[in-house]
């Protein structure tokens, strides 16, 4: 076995798909130190700088005083706590849903759902480029999956038509490593009551998109009725951990009951719920940080197409440069990490093969400066 693994190991490194962890020594931010080098961060999700805010950390200390730092056990046996419940709620009033279920992950919270709402042999339709937590979810779930070309609702249409029953649709709100938005209008109308419930994995869109900051949802002027299944994840906008499913009373029950990886998981920490609390009122309140990161967006992507650099059509923090090859990709990233920056180059199977990139993303902690000195060393790179 060893000399097998050895051997998968060896083709991995070959094909330019190892991968390697590096140590982070210090808090999240823009600016972080790893193996004491000092480097501009452009591959984080904390799309909007709460992950170090103050007023966070200061929630988890006061709660992991008074709480303690275990939840103890499922939310159903002791662990389901006030900080929980409290941060149910304000999820639910904040994106304007019956109710909002915390799970400990989002790739948790999308298995949970779709086993809990589809059973074997059940039909599940999903974007072909959806997240690789929601195409497990059903392939657990034991369902049949089929998967539409990426953001193609005429498709998923005409494949529909040759069904009488789909049990759920299922879409990322905003594709993780292209950055666009999914035309969630188009796939309302497709599916419109007759196959199933949509279900939107909001992500990368939560926090961001939507005068609010209520997502891909409020952005494109929908709500529960028109997509009645709704997840994001409080660890990228929001700066802190978790995620939550927000919906229908009887769909947030159901998961209660039925959601496996809800019934058998401990509850999050309650100083987490607290802390993700404090971030959830800092997406209320500072509505600026999403105003600057829109700035930073059109100032990357204008200076990006003065230079003539393959940047993917996207409009959000996600801002992906098309390479092809992984070896370039990651010579490209290591280029970049040699002139202070640090940018992940993003390779099958996360992406399809021969679509290796880099996949920048920006903050509202970003500056000017710090994008100015971006768009310098990928003139003299890419």
């Amino acid at each position: 076995m060893p000399a097998e693994l050895e051997r998968a190991l060896r083709r991995r490194r070959s094909e330019g798909l190892y991968r390697r962890r590096k140590v982070v020594e210090g808090a999240q931010g823009v600016e972080v130190t790893v193996s004491g080098r000092s480097l501009i961060n452009f591959c984080s999700n904390d799309y909007l700088g709460l992950a170090s805010h103050p007023r966070l950390v200061e929630a988890m200390q006061s709660a992991a005083a008074r709480y303690g730092v275990g939840g103890g056990a499922s939310h159903l046996v002791c662990g389901h706590m006030a900080p929980h419940h409290a941060l149910e709620e304000e999820l639910a009033d904040f994106t304007g849903r019956d109710r909002a279920l915390l799970f400990s992950t989002g790739y948790q919270a999308n298995l949970g759902v779709i086993g809990a709402l589809c059973g074997r042999g059940d039909w599940v339709a999903e974007d072909r480029l959806n997240h690789a937590s929601l195409l497990d979810g059903a392939r657990l779930a034991g369902a049949r999956l089929k998967r539409y070309p990426h953001g193609d609702a005429g498709a998923l249409a005409a494949w529909l038509r040759e069904r009488e029953r789909v049990r759920l649709v299922a879409t990322d709100g905003v594709f993780s490593m292209d950055g666009d938005v999914a035309p969630v209008g188009a796939l309302v109308s497709v599916v419109a009551g007759r196959h199933g419930w949509l279900y939107v994995d909001d992500a990368h869109g939560f926090g961001v998109l939507g005068r609010g900051g209520r997502g891909t949802l409020e952005q494109l002027g929908l709500g529960q009725e028109e997509v009645p299944v709704y997840m994001a994840t409080l660890g990228k906008a929001a700066g802190v951990f978790g995620a939550f499913v927000a919906g229908p009373e009887a769909l947030i029950e159901t998961l209660i009951q039925q959601a496996r990886t809800y019934l058998y998981t401990t509850a999050l920490p309650p100083a987490v719920a607290e802390a993700a609390r404090a971030g959830l009122r800092l997406l209320r309140e500072e509505s600026w940080r999403r105003e600057r990161l829109r700035a930073l967006i059109r100032h990357f992507r204008a200076g990006a197409q003065a230079l003539g650099l393959p940047l993917m059509a996207s409009r959000t923090p996600i801002q992906p440069l098309l390479i092809g090859d992984n070896h370039k990709a990651l010579a490209a990233s290591e280029r970049l990490w040699q002139r202070g920056l640090w940018v992940t180059a993003i390779r099958p199977p996360t992406v399809p093969a021969g679509t290796a990139r880099l996949r920048i993303t920006l903050s509202a902690a970003h500056s000017r400066a710090h994008v100015d000195r971006l768009l310098e060393a990928l003139a003299e790179v890419i």
